[in-house]
């Protein structure tokens, strides 16, 4: 009868100090998503990125850790789009977890929940690079596209755990109105860079620069996910000889090569954007990623 007494209130005191188990398991296909998903969920779920701000997420490897996480999942968020569409069906095949398929309801397509740009007008072919049928498929580099999104995956968060419900809502209640003035925030320091024409190196910022009214003036790339000529980079010299660019940006899982050799021929600078979370030392969330890509954007160092 002691060694029960003095084991009660050991057994209570493990249960408060012992973190409750996250209701859902996440495996975000990018690290934004990972990142919007614990914004949402807080300690209720668990989140995994299946790759990093240094991989191309349009080339991942199948890798069987991969394989054991996703048939470990609850819900699988993605950008869709196809931008995955090299590797991710495979997980899905190979996991065996039947929930987590692309027409289940433990299947979240960020892509899907918004207006995508870049759809292609006419009939696709393998000449045209590494075009996406459902459009450009980078929309998390649009801060009122992720609000929209973040509205849609509140909403899914709540479906597969309705317990937490109302943890879900006050978490997404208190990230839209951060988020909300955050957007006031960058506009205004944005409002200089409207109608700069920038060179990038892959059409990933399509959906920023179309927020910020900034211009693509040209891409390293001939054609997308082509690799850089020499020819290319000569034709886009001569091009820019009519409407100059002001700057030249690449991303950190790019090779700065060809932005770098272009800067020297042409004498315009080539700044690295972090593109996504953990791209740049100081991006540890979605709101440290706009902050960093505004201000390298405005010619502050970071």
């Amino acid at each position: 009868m002691k060694k029960l007494i003095h084991f009660i209130p050991a057994l209570i005191i493990f249960t408060m100090t012992t973190p409750a188990m996250a209701a859902l398991n996440i495996f975000a296909c990018e690290p934004e998503w990972a990142s919007l998903a614990k914004e949402l969920g807080g300690e209720r779920v668990k989140t995994f990125s299946a790759t990093t701000a240094y991989q191309d997420p349009h080339h991942i490897e199948a890798r069987p850790g991969l394989i054991a996480k996703v048939r470990r999942a609850d819900l699988l968020i993605c950008s869709g789009a196809e931008l995955e569409v090299g590797w991710l069906p495979l997980l899905q095949r190979q996991a065996g977890n039947t929930k987590v398929l692309s027409n289940e309801r433990g299947y979240f397509e960020a892509s899907a929940m918004v207006k995508t740009l870049d759809v292609p007008v006419e009939t696709m072919d393998r000449t045209m690079g590494d075009v996406h049928a459902a459009g450009n498929p980078h929309v998390h580099l649009d801060p009122r596209r992720i609000l929209t999104i973040a509205t849609a995956l509140n909403a899914r968060l709540a479906e597969l755990d309705p317990q937490g419900k109302e943890h879900y809502q006050k978490r997404y209640s208190d990230f839209k109105q951060r988020w909300q003035q955050a957007i006031t925030k960058w506009q205004q320091q944005a409002s200089g860079l409207k109608g700069k024409r920038i060179i990038v190196h892959h059409r990933d910022w399509v959906y920023l620069f179309d927020w910020l009214g900034i211009e693509i003036a040209g891409a390293l790339e001939p054609k997308p996910g082509l690799p850089t000529t020499a020819g290319h980079l000569v034709s886009l010299k001569q091009a820019l000889k009519l409407s100059p660019a002001t700057m030249i940006v690449y991303t950190a899982y790019q090779n700065p090569r060809a932005a770098k050799r272009f800067s020297q021929m042409t004498n315009i600078p080539a700044v690295e954007l972090p593109y996504t979370v953990g791209g740049a030392e100081q991006v540890n969330d979605l709101f440290s990623l706009f902050d960093v890509t505004i201000k390298r954007l405005s010619g502050e160092r970071q």
